[in-house]
């Protein structure tokens, strides 16, 4: 599958009042996104706090995920780590289980240099038939994967999309120039969404999708029609909104945010904790003042 979605949501994952996996409320939450208007559904990304969870919660959120959306979005499994093998045989798994593609992040804590970077994705690539995302956000992982280094990878058959949440525009515009035009790039940030269409990218994998995947949709759609001042309308009106989802560490804000709408998808577990009451108080007034209270 080349088309992986143009909102894609990086899926939060419920928990219940133990801080146990809620698989009943993430059927309910990808049937949520999807009649909101996301068109592709990441599982155990950063969002969904991939770090805290097992190996076997993992899995069994892939499984949710794919048979709730039964083929009507692609489901992408979350399957980075900083561990090789360990991603293989979590690729692997997924790939059993029906993911449409998967994402992988880079390698955190290690700091490998470039040519180490492009072996590890290129090791994962090889032992999957599936589609592949990569996903660069230096803010999080300390290392960066370089325009070249994304070329290069570009050229392997099933690497077909990069998450670019490094921030920097030049660094996109390089990576859209170095790579051949079907490789898709796509914001890893819901505000530079707009700017990282202008020099070539295609959407994004939002946070903010979890409440506003129509109205970003209507943004999109309005870039891609030609009609740039109505997007850039849109994308004035949703930056309140892209800027409180990112007050403190995503995922507590979009935790609140969806709890202040009536979906409580429960809390986080350590080494993050839940917004505080201020925190909670401006995410309340900047959805009242988008409509959404």
């Amino acid at each position: 599958m080349s088309n992986l979605g143009t909102v894609i949501t990086a899926m939060i994952t419920p928990f219940d009042e133990e801080l146990q996996v809620d698989l009943k409320k993430m059927e309910q939450l990808t049937e949520r996104l999807i009649q909101l208007g996301s068109d592709g559904l990441v599982v155990t990304g950063t969002t969904g706090e991939s770090p805290t969870l097992t190996m076997e919660e993992g899995l069994s959120l892939y499984e949710c995920v794919i048979k709730t959306a039964a083929g009507r979005v692609p489901v992408i499994a979350g399957t980075g780590s900083n561990n090789t093998q360990q991603s293989i045989e979590l690729t692997r798994k997924a790939e059993e289980l029906g993911a449409d593609a998967i994402m992988l992040v880079t390698p955190y804590y290690n700091k490998p240099p470039q040519d180490a970077l492009y072996a590890h994705f290129s090791s994962i690539a090889s032992a999957t038939s599936l589609p592949i995302m990569l996903y660069n956000v230096p803010g999080r992982t300390s290392r960066n994967i370089e325009a070249e280094t994304v070329a290069r990878l570009a050229q392997i058959d099933n690497i077909i999309a990069i998450k670019e949440a490094s921030g920097d525009l030049d660094q996109v515009s390089k990576i859209r120039r170095l790579t051949p035009p079907e490789f898709t790039i796509y914001s890893g940030d819901d505000s530079l969404t707009l700017p990282i269409m202008a020099v070539g990218g295609k959407g994004v994998v939002s946070v903010a999708s979890h409440i506003v995947a129509d109205r970003i949709q209507t943004m999109v759609k309005a870039f891609k029609c030609g009609q740039v001042e109505e997007a850039a309308r849109c994308h004035r009106e949703l930056l309140p909104i892209f800027q409180a989802m990112f007050v403190t560490t995503n995922p507590i804000p979009v935790k609140a945010a969806l709890k202040l709408t009536g979906f409580d998808v429960g809390g986080l577990r350590l080494p993050l904790a839940e917004a505080t009451t201020e925190e909670v108080a401006f995410i309340k007034q900047v959805l009242v003042e988008a409509a959404l209270l």
